[in-house]
């Protein structure tokens, strides 16, 4: 009798103990589809946990004010930050993160791309774990290609072809835009590409001794062409046009092009959501004739915890969880290996399962072809492809972005939109005391 009741009062116990070390974790995420598909998993990080989850999911430029706040504030909102590249490295050595320098053996942290680990590090200390790692690549309609009498060119096209592709392409009695590209205000929407198509262009944020340079012919260039090819061939109302908006166009067949974000080939190439996935090409980002620079960014998502959460285990289980090969294998088994987060695991790469993916190889490349430390072809003194990685960028670059958005509305001249750039930027470049 006595050993029975040892053993209901040890089973007691176990559960009791359980149950108070269960935890309900609050997680901000980006409204993207793989962020949306990892939500829909999470029953089964729960089943093998015990822990719960309640998401706060927002859209990307909304996203970035509620964590930043959040975290320089220690509001203590959230558990698991979704985060990236530009934040990690900054808050990490502020010591607003959790550092992830104690993950388990099983989770493998040599497997993360080297690329995507160094991008989430600070002084060698991993302070966010990628949920997917990206650059951005051209997706383009090849029955349009084919229509228009081109073909896309071996490696990356210049610049003047992808004009000369969109006004071919361009119907607009079927509603068809030759191009579809980001020119919605914000340091990572529409800031991101034109940050991006600068670089190929010759253009940079700052010289080497930090003093802002929207006053350059590069400059001008790169943000007359845009807008120029835009007017052309893109949609109306671009000027307020990000990731999401574009996806939902091309996937609808209204667009001849769209460079973007790596991760959406998986998007494009679904007969589930889109009307054209099985007329999809894939390409390296463009660049100018005689400049050896192309136009991509490099870039992940990733989960951070905040320093102070009360529920820093849990956070750190899911963190695993969600970053995990199981869970690439999860995803594969109930969405095919097409639809796996990408660009972050090396193995990921080495999986046979994977390299038949028609676009496996050409985000792997665009990654790799992605240089943060050299971003430009005149030397800068910052880190960072489509940002510079210090502390007033966001700031700046939203209010410079905003300035560019009125360009593409119409409001304003690319002359009007530099002067003041380079006008707010050196304003605040001066206060911070550069």
């Amino acid at each position: 009798m006595y050993l029975k009741n040892a053993l209901r009062a040890a089973t007691a116990l176990t559960l009791v103990t359980t149950a108070v070390h269960a935890e309900t974790l609050t997680i901000a995420t980006v409204n993207n589809g793989d962020m949306i598909r990892m939500q829909g998993l999470t029953d089964d990080f729960t089943e093998k946990t015990g822990h719960d989850v309640e998401w706060v999911t927002l859209e990307e430029n909304v996203l970035r004010q509620r964590v930043t706040t959040d975290i320089t504030t220690k509001g203590g909102a959230f558990d698991v930050m979704t985060i990236g590249m530009y934040e990690t490295p900054i808050w990490g050595a502020n010591g607003w993160l959790v550092p992830l320098d104690d993950l388990s053996e099983e989770y493998d942290v040599d497997d993360i791309l080297p690329a995507m680990a160094g991008g989430l590090s600070h002084d060698g200390t991993l302070y966010a774990a990628p949920f997917y790692g990206e650059s951005s690549m051209i997706m383009y309609r090849t029955d349009l290609m084919e229509e228009a009498g081109l073909e896309m060119p071996e490696g990356s096209p210049t610049w003047s072809f992808i004009r000369e592709a969109a006004a071919a392409m361009t119907d607009r009695d079927a509603d068809i835009n030759g191009i579809c590209l980001r020119g919605k205000a914000g340091w990572g929407e529409g800031g991101a590409l034109i940050t991006a198509m600068s670089n190929s262009f010759g253009a940079r944020w700052f010289d080497e001794n930090w003093q802002p340079q929207f006053d350059t012919d590069a400059w001008n260039e790169t943000l007359t062409f845009f807008t120029e090819m835009m007017n052309e061939s893109g949609p109306a109302g671009y000027a307020t046009n990000g990731f999401n908006e574009n996806l939902s166009l091309f996937q609808q067949g209204k667009c001849g092009m769209w460079i973007d974000a790596t991760v959406a080939a998986s998007f494009v190439t679904n007969p589930d959501d889109s009307t054209v996935a099985d007329s999809v090409g894939f390409a390296l980002a463009p660049h100018k004739e005689g400049i050896d620079k192309n136009g991509n960014w490099l870039w992940a998502w990733a989960l951070g915890i905040p320093a102070g959460t009360q529920k820093e285990e849990a956070a750190k289980a899911f963190v695993e969880w969600a970053t995990s090969k199981d869970y690439i294998e999860l995803v594969a088994e109930n969405e095919g290996w097409a639809n796996v987060p990408p660009g972050a695991r090396t193995s990921l790469y080495e999986n046979e399962n994977y390299k038949d993916v028609p676009f496996a190889q050409m985000t792997l490349d665009s990654i790799l072809s992605a240089d943060p430390n050299n971003p430009t072809v005149d030397p800068v003194p910052y880190v960072g492809v489509q940002f510079a990685a210090i502390p007033e960028f966001a700031g700046i670059a939203t209010d410079v972005s905003q300035e560019f958005s009125a360009v593409y509305a119409g409001q304003q001249s690319v002359e009007e939109a530099l002067e003041k750039a380079q006008a707010l930027t050196t304003d605040a470049m001066e206060a911070a005391g550069y």
